[in-house]
């Protein structure tokens, strides 16, 4: 499907529901795919009559980050569009990574949504994102789950995060930009090597077809099959609890011994987050260290994370630390 307005209306009528006279932000790099979303965006937000306000990260990494910033702002005065440059706290950047990059920027983002009660945010990742995270996450051991790699829509801070490219190519985004003499510029950190995602990405662009086509392959398999996946896990889960509270969950510990060690690991996780622990990454090195003590014959308790698991003659107990 080429990227054009009416292909970009219908995706969002498809798959997005607003409520009447919406109002979005727009997280805007200045690169072609978030110039091309904020092109589209512009288009869109006046057929449904509602507000688009634009937000630029200045992430304080490079020396011409606010500059640049400065620049897309002034750029956006054409067009009549509120828009608003925040700065990462410098204290907030250590090891300058992509992954430490993207947790400052979402934050930002999202806590800026919050005070000023916009529910919708919408950022400029495509489909050549998705499989760039696909294979990043695989090289790393990510499990099933993982790989399913970006969600046309998540939750993050209470503020839903859209992501409407996801069903176009870079290709695309670029001819669509070019068609339309939309202006971007380029990150000189999207080549940089040393970070594993260009280097991914120069690696699928010098790769044969072939491969790529097997790539995307395993993606869609795993896309496909995720939700069912998901079914499972939730299923054995329900089966196996013997008790539920806001702060305690307990489940049969027979069953729960037998299951294979990845389901155990997924239902851990599950526990995890509905003991309000949504916000911390829990890695499954860790899942697994405490699953070893479990199956230990003197096991009583552990602390993962906050989370406390203790042994009954019976039942499996998960606690919130502190209850």
């Amino acid at each position: 499907m080429k990227l054009s307005k009416n292909n970009f209306q219908k995706v969002l009528d498809k798959n997005y529901t607003f409520e009447d006279y919406p109002k979005v932000a727009l997280a805007l790099s200045g690169g072609p795919d978030s110039m091309s979303l904020f092109f589209l965006l512009f288009n869109w937000i006046k057929v449904v009559k509602g507000k688009l306000i634009v937000l630029i990260i200045n992430h304080n990494i490079r020396k011409e980050s606010l500059t640049e910033a400065n620049k897309i702002k002034i750029y956006l005065k054409s067009y009549n569009i509120f828009s608003k440059i925040i700065s990462v706290n410098k204290r907030k950047i250590k090891n300058k990574s992509m992954n430490e990059a993207r947790n400052n920027r979402y934050e930002l983002l999202t806590n800026y949504c919050l005070r000023n009660n916009l529910l919708h945010l919408f950022v400029g990742h495509h489909k050549d994102d998705n499989i760039e995270t696909f294979l990043t996450r695989k090289v790393s051991g990510s499990d099933f789950e993982g790989l399913e790699s970006i969600k046309f829509i998540s939750t993050r801070n209470k503020i839903n995060i859209i992501r409407p490219l996801l069903f176009f190519s870079k290709k695309d985004i670029l001819t669509f930009n070019n068609k339309n003499k939309i202006p971007f510029v380029i990150d000189p950190s999207n080549t940089n090597l040393n970070y594993t995602r260009a280097s991914i990405r120069k690696f699928l662009k010098n790769t044969s077809k072939k491969n790529v086509d097997e790539i995307k392959y395993e993606f869609l398999s795993i896309k496909k099959n995720i939700k069912y996946y998901n079914e499972i896990i939730s299923d054995l889960l329900i089966e196996n609890i013997l008790e539920i509270k806001k702060t305690k969950v307990s489940i049969d510990f027979e069953n729960f011994y037998n299951i294979h060690i990845l389901i155990q690991d997924k239902i851990i996780k599950k526990l995890y987050n509905f003991l309000n622990y949504e916000k911390t990454f829990l890695r499954s090195s860790k899942i697994e260290g405490a699953i070893e003590k479990i199956k230990d014959p003197n096991f009583k308790f552990y602390n993962l994370k906050g989370m406390m698991i203790k042994k009954g003659e019976k039942s499996l107990f998960f606690e919130k630390r502190g209850n």
